[in-house]
């Protein structure tokens, strides 16, 4: 269901459950946070500068597989509480630049999965959001918290009101994610983003993800926001990326980050 490949500096994981486009169960969450731990550990181990998540086929991820789920036994807060909301957290705290490649269907756990990774990049006609409406359930895995900070309350209820999806360049257009892509650039695109992510310098990206974190969830303002700043550059100030950076400019050439 996951496969996890590590090529020149980057892991990628990737969702492998074409003919149910990609949806997920509690082993294939397991497998996922498996994955992750793994190249988590390639970080640590020097062989990891960035992640690539994408998923195999027409579709990123269907959301949870409901094929087997009966309903008056199944338990929803647990497959939540216990398999998902760690997992998420596990893909948001990765210790190094996390990037997406999101086509065809996007929807509820697929959309948490975007949610918990660093930088999504969608094809332009991708079918995201969260179809609740018509299973007489509510939005999960972030789905409140995305939409509703991203494009408002009013367009949130909308959304979960009446189970509209959005395309990818809508979505893209409303705040959502990072861009829209042709479908048959997607990879190549997310790709070479990683791939320029993996030859920075990672210690200082890992800064500015945590930084962009804390003012996400702890709603820092500017004084505090900068005086996070000021505690990142006298860390990063000593550094052997800072001072290899520095070299490189007085020298008129391409850094050499290790």
């Amino acid at each position: 269901m996951v496969r996890l490949t590590v090529t020149d500096g980057i892991a990628e994981v990737v969702l492998d459950a074409p003919y149910r486009l990609n949806a997920v169960d509690e082993e294939a969450l397991a497998d996922l946070a498996s994955a992750y731990d793994d190249a988590a550990a390639g970080v640590r181990g020097g062989t990891v500068r960035a992640l690539v998540l994408r998923g195999e086929g027409r579709a990123f991820c269907a959301g949870r597989n409901l094929g087997s789920i009966e309903p008056g036994s199944d338990d929803a807060h647990a497959f939540l509480d216990a398999a998902l909301t760690p997992l998420l957290r596990m893909m948001a705290d990765f210790p190094a630049p996390t990037f997406a490649a999101a086509q065809g269907a996007c929807l509820g756990v697929g959309l948490g999965l975007l949610l918990a990774t660093d930088v999504v990049y969608v094809a332009e006609d991708a079918k995201i959001g969260s179809p609740f409406a018509n299973l007489g359930l509510a939005l999960d895995s972030g789905g409140h918290w995305l939409f509703t900070e991203r494009l408002g309350p009013h367009r949130a209820l909308d959304l979960m009101y009446t189970g509209e999806l959005m395309s990818g360049a809508e979505a893209v257009a409303g705040g959502l994610f990072s861009r829209a892509v042709p479908a048959a650039d997607l990879l190549d695109f997310t790709r070479s983003r990683a791939a320029r992510a993996a030859q920075g310098p990672l210690q200082a990206f890992v800064a500015s993800k945590q930084l962009v974190g804390r003012i996400r969830d702890e709603r820092l303002g500017l004084w505090d926001a900068i005086r996070g700043e000021n505690d990142v550059q006298g860390v990063l100030g000593v550094s052997d990326d800072y001072r290899e950076g520095l070299e490189a400019f007085r020298e008129k050439r391409a850094p050499r980050f290790r």
